[in-house]
């Protein structure tokens, strides 16, 4: 979908769930001094005429989780949870053929934004689906809880990671929860049960150092050729098998890269050390042990003070279940079943806050509603088409129906 000419900023010929939308998209959240108040303000008005009940959990300084609740008519009964996050990345606005937040609309109904992807379409798609059903004068069983939390985009660690240790998460008793996924160019979507485990490595390389107008032995650069050359061949077999095998799909190997080098004073000083970063992505089927000690010997066989340390290493590897047999599973899929809906089941190449929900021992499925559509997330040019948008709110209320009127469960008497 090409861009074309801007449309007018709205009008009485335009859904009021496009309108409220495109509003969201117009908050400035981007880091790293996201408008976290005025997201939250928004979704809580929201909420309010919606009769939803709200609580705001300060989870550490100037970091709130704002959480509405639709209360089912069982409160006993696990409930349903709805995650998205309110902040998005930084832009480069010399990309962008309209500004990067003012929600442009243009003749093909290509809605302009930072964040139009990832993810605020799916805060509004939930919100727009439970309006839709309240308006329907639909009431479930089981409670929906919809969260909206801070800095996903910088690791959650100020957010949900903080949540799901607190009172207030556990007093929600989530039975099984919703999360954003990605974006899909055919005509199939993408649902994400598991997400590769995020490591970052930082190799350091001690030698001798002196001038640089000598072949000194045992220098810093020497053990750290010997370091890169080994990450990469790494890096390059996964590649090659990913290339290899068309059943494959980027969460299925492991992506390795290097994203920092530093070391050095001067042009003419052999520095005493260096070191280099690395973005690692394991998918659930490595065993994270056996690969620690693989970049052990990696480090070991570069020479003597060669050490590494981690400065985020994930060992949860839980996944969702997605069998029949499952009876979350089995509601999810029976609507997409009912709606012909083509499921391509994936790990989540990246991280989300789904990692943390499941980690707490919940199930929990990476969806947003988005066929049809290039993945743009943390891309220039950002859309997404408002007849997508309005086709996701559809989806979502037939989902909310599904999974808020699953049977009591076994565990549930």
């Amino acid at each position: 979908m090409a861009p074309g000419k801007p449309g007018k900023s709205a009008g009485a010929s335009e859904n009021p769930s496009v309108t409220l939308f495109r509003e969201y998209l117009r908050i400035d959240t981007v880091h790293p001094k996201p408008d976290y108040d005025a997201a939250v303000q928004f979704l809580e008005r929201v909420g309010t005429e919606l009769g939803l009940a709200c609580q705001k959990v300060e989870v550490c300084q100037g970091r709130v989780v704002l959480v509405l609740t639709w209360q089912g008519t069982n409160p006993r009964l696990r409930s349903i949870l709805l995650n998205s996050h309110t902040d998005v990345v930084p832009v480069f606005e010399e990309h962008w053929t309209y500004p990067p937040f003012e929600a442009v609309k243009d003749s093909q109904g290509n809605i302009y934004a930072r964040g139009a992807q990832d993810m605020k379409c799916v805060s509004i798609q939930y919100l727009e689906a439970i309006r839709r059903l309240k308006t329907e004068g639909k009431s479930f069983a089981r409670t929906i809880h919809l969260t909206f939390v801070p800095d996903e985009e910088v690791g959650g660690h100020k957010g949900m990671e903080m949540f799901v240790q607190r009172p207030e998460f556990k007093a929600l008793n989530v039975g099984f929860a919703m999360d954003e996924g990605l974006a899909s160019p055919s005509d199939t979507f993408s649902v994400f049960y598991g997400e590769r485990s995020p490591w970052w490595i930082k190799v350091k390389c001690a030698g001798s150092p002196g001038h640089g107008s000598r072949f000194i032995s045992n220098t810093a650069a020497e053990k750290m050729h010997k370091v890169i050359t080994s990450f990469l061949a790494f890096r390059e077999s996964e590649k090659q098998r990913l290339k290899s095998d068309s059943s494959l799909t980027l969460g299925d190997v492991t992506s390795l890269n290097m994203t920092m080098l530093e070391g050095g004073v001067s042009f003419n000083v052999v520095p005493s050390e260096m070191a280099a970063s690395f973005d690692i992505r394991i998918p659930p089927t490595v065993d994270l042990k056996a690969f620690e000690k693989q970049v052990a010997t990696w480090c070991r066989d570069a020479g003597e003070g060669v050490t590494f340390e981690f400065h985020q290493k994930c060992m949860d590897q839980h996944i969702t279940s997605t069998e029949e047999s499952d009876p979350w599973w089995k509601a999810f899929s029976g609507v997409c079943r009912d709606m012909k809906l083509q499921l391509k089941l994936e790990i989540f190449p990246a991280a989300t806050d789904s990692r943390y929900i499941r980690a707490a021992g919940h199930p929990a499925i990476g969806f947003s509603p988005m066929n049809r559509t290039p993945v743009l997330l943390h891309d220039h040019n950002e859309f997404l088409n408002e007849q997508i948008f309005l086709r996701g709110i559809e989806i979502y209320a037939r989902l909310l129906t599904a999974l808020a009127s699953v049977p009591p469960l076994p565990a549930e008497g």
